[in-house]
């Protein structure tokens, strides 16, 4: 029987009672505006979500232009060890002498690889 009561005690939504025509026509121009808004909502959703795709798709090229970018130094960086050791090993000078040059030129692992390694 409470549940009754609160039941009955609740605010009615969904149908108007119509009493003239200007509840008639405040209830239009509250209907026309929000459809409007909602119009409006839902083009502006799916101008970011086209704009968050095309954001994706210009970061991933910008990501593939960097990663060719990284390999092609990465293979100018061992040519250049190369030569380096090369000249090095060439020459007569005593500033070499002593110096495990191969283990000088080492790569050395990114801070990442040392962290994971160490777990």
């Amino acid at each position: 029987m409470i549940l009754k009561e609160y039941i009955d005690m609740a605010p009615k939504r969904g149908k108007r009672v119509s009493d003239g025509s200007d509840d008639d026509e405040d209830y239009r121009k509250r209907r026309d505006r929000n459809n409007e808004a909602v119009k409006k909502s839902r083009f502006k959703s799916k101008q970011r979500t086209q704009e968050t795709f095309s954001r994706v798709s210009k970061l991933k090229e910008e990501n593939k232009v960097l990663e060719e970018k990284v390999k092609t130094l990465t293979k100018e960086l061992q040519f250049l060890k190369e030569l380096f050791l090369a000249h090095a090993s060439n020459t007569q000078n005593s500033k070499f002498e002593g110096i495990d040059l191969e283990k000088l030129l080492e790569d050395v692992p990114d801070s990442k690889e040392e962290k994971s390694s160490k777990k």
